[in-house]
C-alpha cells in the first residue's frame, strides 16, 4: 500500500471507529490522507484518531448519526472548518437489524434501515460534491454488499437498500463526472467485521454458510479491505467510475 500517495487529501469515513471503517481510516492515514472518523460515539472515534496521530498521521473525530441529515450537516461543516476541503467520502456505515421473513418485519424497521443505509450515504455524498468540485475533483466509495447483487432470503430490507445504493452510485457518477468526481461501489462479501461477526453470533450456521458459499472458502480478514479501497482511490483506477467492484471471494460466481 506504500505506493499509494494520498498526501493532502481529506477523507471522511463513516462507521470509521471500528471494523472495516477503522481499517480504512488507518490505511488511508498511512498513505498520507487526513482522516475524519465519523461514527455515533465520539470516544470510539477519538480512540482511532489517537492511534492515527501516534503513527504520525492527522485525524479528526466527529460524532455522527448517519441516519440524520442534521448530523451529517454538522459533520460536513466541522470538516470544512478544520481542514478547509473535502476530497474523499467513504460511505461505510450500515445497519442490518432486519433479518427475518419479510412477512414478519415492521415498517418502522425498514424506515430505520433506510435512513442509515440509503438516505445517509446519498445525503453525505451529495452535500460533499460541491466541496469536491471546488477542490478540482474527488472520490466517493459507496460500500455495498453482495446481498445487493445476489439477495439472500431473510435479508430483504438490507438487500434492497444496498441494491438501491448501487443504483445511486451510477447516478452520482453520471451527474458528477463533469466535475472530475469519481463514484464507485465496493460490493463486499463476508469480511470479519462487527456487522458480520455479530450476525454470525446471532444466527447459527451463518458463518459456515458464508464460507461454503464462496469459491475461496473463507471469511476475509478485516485488513484485506485496503486492497480494493486503495485501488478505487488511486490513479490506478482513474478511468473507473460508476462501476461496482466485487471483493467477495467468488461468492457471486456460485
Amino acid at each position: 500500500m506504500d505506493v499509494i500517495d494520498l498526501s493532502g487529501k481529506v477523507a471522511i469515513i463513516t462507521g470509521g471507529s471500528r471494523g472495516l471503517g477503522k481499517a480504512m481510516a488507518i490505511g488511508l492515514a498511512k498513505a498520507g490522507a487526513r482522516i475524519v472518523v465519523a461514527s455515533r460515539k465520539l470516544e470510539n472515534c477519538e480512540t482511532v484518531c489517537e492511534q492515527i496521530r501516534a503513527a504520525g498521521g492527522d485525524a479528526l473525530a466527529v460524532a455522527t448519526h448517519t441516519g440524520d441529515a442534521d448530523s451529517i450537516d454538522t459533520l460536513l461543516q466541522t470538516t470544512r472548518d478544520h481542514y478547509g476541503r473535502i476530497d474523499i467520502v467513504i460511505n461505510n456505515a450500515a445497519i442490518n437489524p432486519g433479518v427475518g421473513p419479510l412477512s414478519e418485519l415492521p415498517p418502522s424497521l425498514f424506515q430505520k434501515m433506510f435512513d442509515v443505509d440509503l438516505m445517509g450515504p446519498w445525503y453525505l455524498a451529495s452535500r460533499a460534491a460541491p466541496d469536491m468540485k471546488k477542490a478540482g475533483g474527488g472520490n466517493v466509495i459507496n460500500v455495498i454488499s453482495v446481498a445487493g447483487l445476489k439477495p439472500p432470503a431473510y435479508q430483504g430490507f438490507y438487500a434492497a437498500l444496498k441494491a438501491g445504493l448501487n443504483a445511486l452510485t451510477k447516478v452520482m457518477a453520471a451527474e458528477w463526472a463533469a466535475d472530475n468526481i469519481r463514484v464507485n461501489s465496493l460490493a463486499l462479501g463476508s469480511y470479519h467485521s462487527d456487522l458480520f461477526d455479530n450476525s454470525a453470533a446471532a444466527i447459527p450456521g451463518l458463518e459456515q454458510g458464508a464460507i461454503d458459499a464462496c469459491l475461496q472458502k473463507r471469511i476475509a480478514e478485516t485488513e484485506e479491505i485496503l486492497g480494493p479501497v486503495m485501488y478505487l482511490l488511486s490513479d490506478m483506477s482513474k478511468y473507473t467510475t460508476g462501476s461496482t467492484l466485487l471483493s467477495d471471494g467468488g461468492y457471486c460466481v456460485l
